[in-house]
């Protein structure tokens, strides 16, 4: 089964890729390695913002992350001339949460995002990570990711 076929059973449709929001290209390709932009949490209806351990828990910032997630599978999409079942795997993310200055489960929101590739692509979304604090994000968004993809 191809990863479009998983992302269908899973009830996911992949949005169009989002245009960057500033002076910078949304993904850059090198050989057979694709370099995503930071992603910011959008859902149906805009971004989610919030701070974690204020105004969210975990669970929501997980949902947040999730959709970084899946907004990143949109630009490899683009990368791939839109056939992602090019994809090869996720290499590695990075994760910053919006979060308060004694917020320390900044892993277990990014989660939401390690959690639903590996659902959607299996071992191919087993990747390398970090997840780190910030004081604030761009639109006051509350997950931030970017990720490193190898595609064929």
């Amino acid at each position: 089964m191809g990863i479009a076929d998983r992302l269908s059973d899973l009830g996911v449709t992949l949005p169009d890729a989002p245009a960057p929001a500033a002076n910078y290209v949304p993904f850059v390709q090198v050989g057979n390695t694709v370099y995503v932009s930071g992603q910011i949490s959008n859902g149906p209806d805009g971004f989610i913002t919030g701070k974690l351990g204020a105004d969210m828990d975990v669970a929501q910032g997980a949902e947040a992350a999730k959709s970084c997630a899946i907004s990143l599978l949109a630009q490899v999409k683009a990368a791939c001339g839109g056939d992602i079942d090019r994809l090869v795997r996720v290499v590695k993310l990075t994760g910053f949460v919006n979060s308060t200055q004694d917020f320390t489960d900044q892993p277990k929101v990014i989660n939401g995002a390690s959690d639903f590739l590996v659902e959607a692509l299996g071992d191919a979304g087993r990747h390398a990570r970090s997840a780190v604090s910030a004081p604030s994000l761009p639109l006051g968004v509350a997950v931030e990711i970017e990720g490193i993809f190898e595609i064929k």
